[in-house]
């Protein structure tokens, strides 16, 4: 009998690295420059203006609305009226009065 419990042990012992590498698989992100950024609706802004951020990801510039609403993919509510669509926080309407309300 305590052969037995040895074998199953060892046996055990085998397949648990390879259970555990089979089910861990990290989370699969896409590169940054295959990335997609959500873009506004064109026609809701003011300004058209784009620019490419520090990951090479070409982002809409902060822009004002037609109708005073928060526009779709917009981070931010710049102190000067209008909508930062800035990926990373820091210099987020840095051009526009500072950052009024982080959306």
């Amino acid at each position: 009998m305590r052969s037995f419990i040895v074998a199953g042990v060892l046996a055990l012992s085998f397949l648990l690295p390879t259970c555990a590498a089979l089910a861990f698989q990290p989370p699969q992100h896409p590169h940054p420059s295959q990335a997609v950024t959500p873009q506004p609706d064109e026609s809701t802004l003011r300004e058209h203006g784009h620019y490419q951020n520090v990951d090479g990801k070409l982002v809409h510039s902060p822009a004002h609305t037609v109708r005073n609403f928060i526009p779709d993919g917009a981070s931010a509510k710049c102190e000067d009226g209008s909508y930062s669509f800035s990926l990373h926080r820091p210099g987020t309407c840095s051009h526009h009065g500072g950052v009024a309300q982080w959306l």
